[in-house]
């Protein structure tokens, strides 16, 4: 077993970059917040898929939350390389609002990013995006907060994914130290 895979389950993620007939999407996992204040993402992408060249290009991205509806779109956009694969897809997009990488309608949320770094390590470049706008669907943020019944998508290992059991769970201790 690879080092790595002992992180799993990782939430799931669809990537969009890119504009126009060059608009592609990717499924990622390796992504996650960097920091508040700005607010700012992080994402590791293999220089051998066409995302990281559509990055590099346009200086931008944005960061869909795929929902359960969305598993076939997920896989296929994972599976497969190149803007052709998004035929096969039900995907749809829509217009930004602060940059040109379109967004992804029907997802739980769109990210739009603007890149402020990146950095290769290793095998992948870790490319930092602020968030320079975002969009959600409300009933997947009930007052701020995810719903987990909403069906956002973790991945576990290749062709399988595990959604949120509708159940939170909160620790016995304070954090006063107290029980």
């Amino acid at each position: 077993m690879e080092a790595y895979r002992l992180l799993y389950p990782m939430r799931t993620y669809l990537v969009v970059s890119g504009r126009g007939e060059e608009t592609n999407v990717m499924a990622a996992d390796w992504v996650t917040v960097v920091s508040h204040r700005p607010t700012l993402v992080g994402l590791a992408v293999s220089p051998k898929r066409v995302t990281w060249g559509l990055i590099r290009k346009y200086g931008e991205f944005v960061i869909a939350v795929p929902g359960l509806d969305m598993i076939d779109d997920v896989w296929i956009a994972g599976a497969e390389h190149g803007p052709e694969k998004i035929r096969k897809t039900s995907i749809e997009f829509l217009p930004s609002r602060a940059i040109e990488t379109p967004s992804l309608k029907g997802a739980l949320a769109n990210l739009e990013c603007r890149v402020v770094d990146d950095r290769t390590y290793g095998d992948h470049t870790w490319f930092v995006g602020e968030v320079v706008s975002y969009s959600y669907r409300e009933e997947a943020f009930r007052g701020g907060r995810p719903d987990p019944s909403a069906g956002f998508l973790a991945h576990t290992y290749r062709s399988e994914f595990v959604t949120f059991a509708g159940r939170t769970y909160r620790p016995n201790v304070r954090t006063d130290g107290r029980r």
